[in-house]
């Protein structure tokens, strides 16, 4: 909870008040939370789900599960910390004046890809992660600089229209600007984007899934 309000009161008055970035004719505050929610819950899984291998290498020793388990763990666990967040940004947006439409019934199908997208990244982070020990070391500047690439403080509309489908290959863009289409009205759904960050998001997973079952060789090393 304290995560993505204190990014959001520092957004707001770095980049709303003193940059004064566009924020698609709705006050900072919201526009920042509302992308902060997934956010904070994706930069959050990946995060953990790339250490889990690391930190889970005692109880594979004494224990046999699926190891496919051990990077979803995170992902099914932020969840709460993601509800708890989600809970604020409403009672935000009754403060705010917006009213939640119809259009309410599609963000379940963007909870989803963002947790396919965190879950496929997150596998392939981890299973790399046993051969490559610095992945783990890089995983704050690298999800740091992912934050700035998604459309986390900027809105998806100042990339330019050349440009945008490329830049909907990263899944969250999508998530992110669906979030904001569905419970802020600022624009329609992007579903050019959505579309695109779904197809990335299924290419990340299932070849995610088959390089961790390849690299499944390599974990006793770690233990």
């Amino acid at each position: 909870m304290i995560q993505p309000v204190f990014s959001m009161i520092v957004f707001t008055i770095v980049f709303g008040k003193l940059a004064r970035i566009n924020s698609d004719g709705v006050p900072y505050a919201i526009f920042s939370y509302t992308a902060l929610v997934p956010w904070t819950y994706f930069s959050g899984a990946l995060t953990g789900a790339s250490g889990s291998l690391l930190g889970a290498s005692g109880m594979m020793t004494k224990v046999y599960f699926p190891r496919l388990v051990i990077p979803i763990a995170p992902v099914m666990s932020k969840l709460v910390d993601f509800g708890i967040a989600f809970v604020i940004l409403l009672l935000m947006m009754v403060y705010f004046g917006f009213m939640p439409s119809i259009q309410i019934i599609y963000l379940p199908l963007l909870i989803l890809l963002m947790m396919i997208t965190a879950s496929g990244m997150g596998m392939w982070l981890t299973a790399m992660a046993v051969q490559y020990r610095d992945i783990n070391y890089a995983m704050s500047f690298f999800v740091q600089l992912l934050m700035y690439v998604a459309p986390v403080v900027y809105p998806a509309s100042n990339i330019p229209e050349s440009f945008r489908l490329i830049y909907g290959c990263f899944p969250m863009v999508g998530v992110i600007e669906g979030f904001r289409s569905i419970l802020l009205q600022t624009n329609p759904i992007p579903w050019d984007l959505i579309g695109v960050g779904s197809v990335v998001a299924l290419i990340f997973f299932i070849s995610g899934a088959f390089y961790f079952r390849r690299m499944e060789k390599y974990f006793a090393d770690i233990a």
